[in-house]
């Protein structure tokens, strides 16, 4: 296939690479600035510099950019798209880019299919990177009214980058069960780090802290936005949390130890059924 990559980032910059290591498809970057374009070109992991009208010659479209910008760009851009193309996007967030870039879709004559690609690191940019990203991540695909055949394309594409696995689902379980494995966490994190003893851990922390704070050297601008468009299932989360944590503080507050070994028990029996 001929690919456009738009958005040469971590993740778009990571399926540049892990395309031209893994397959033979040939890959054109798209970017708002020319940098990451001429590193990616540079080092081999795109095979040509485009612009939005290189859309009409690519078969797969993949928007490596914020929720928002992808949506931008194909209300701007949608007109380029070659019928029957597939356009995929890499958001965090599934249940207003998919109702969106759906309508676009039957507008621009395009076939859209969400993807989530579930990997990552706390930094980000071209520079960051890497070619085995995704080697045994999940790959989560939300299809969107797409219909079989292309969305076992976006499948079977994704799997020949190292992918462990796909998921397929709808796009309100997936804001719901991200809301819970994904954001959550980054909000723990960050809440965790703005206690005013995190400035002098050093010496007195190991694993545990490192545990609980890796996320909290967070992309604020692309955090909010993902928190705030999944806002609903996220607070759910949130108040679940804080009713917990309520638990444990009362218990403690109480000296009541059999209720504090409970809750502390608890988890821990959660955790070993998992297997984790």
């Amino acid at each position: 296939m001929k690919i456009a990559v738009v958005g040469l980032g971590i993740i778009g910059g990571s399926y540049c690479k892990a395309i031209k290591k893994y397959t033979d498809h040939y890959v054109v970057g798209i970017n708002r600035s020319p940098a990451p374009l001429e590193k990616a070109l540079e080092c081999g992991a795109i095979d040509e510099i485009g612009t939005p009208d290189s859309l009409g010659e690519a078969d797969l479209i993949i928007l490596g950019v914020y929720p928002g910008a992808a949506v931008k760009f194909i209300e701007t851009n949608g007109d380029k798209i070659k019928k029957g193309a597939i356009v995929t996007d890499t958001s965090g967030i599934k249940r207003e880019i998919c109702d969106r870039l759906l309508c676009l879709s039957q507008k621009f004559g395009f076939t859209f299919v969400g993807v989530h690609p579930m990997a990552g690191k706390e930094k980000n940019g071209f520079d960051v990177s890497d070619a085995d990203l995704y080697r045994n991540a999940s790959c989560i695909i939300v299809p969107c009214n797409a219909d079989d055949k292309a969305v076992k394309t976006v499948a079977d594409f994704n799997l020949s980058l190292g992918f462990g696995g796909v998921k397929i689902t709808t796009p309100e379980e997936h804001d719901r069960m991200i809301a819970f494995t994904s954001q959550l966490p980054h909000v723990l994190a960050c809440a965790y780090v703005l206690s005013p003893n995190c400035m002098n851990h050093k010496g007195f922390s190991a694993g545990s802290y490192r545990d609980v704070s890796r996320v909290a050297n967070i992309n604020a601008e692309l955090w909010s936005e993902l928190f705030l468009e999944n806002k609903e299932p996220l607070l759910k989360e949130l108040e679940t949390l804080i009713t917990n944590i309520r638990s444990i503080g009362f218990a403690i507050q109480e000296n009541d130890r059999k209720k504090l070994m409970d809750l502390l028990k608890k988890g821990h029996q959660i955790k070993e059924a998992l297997g984790e």
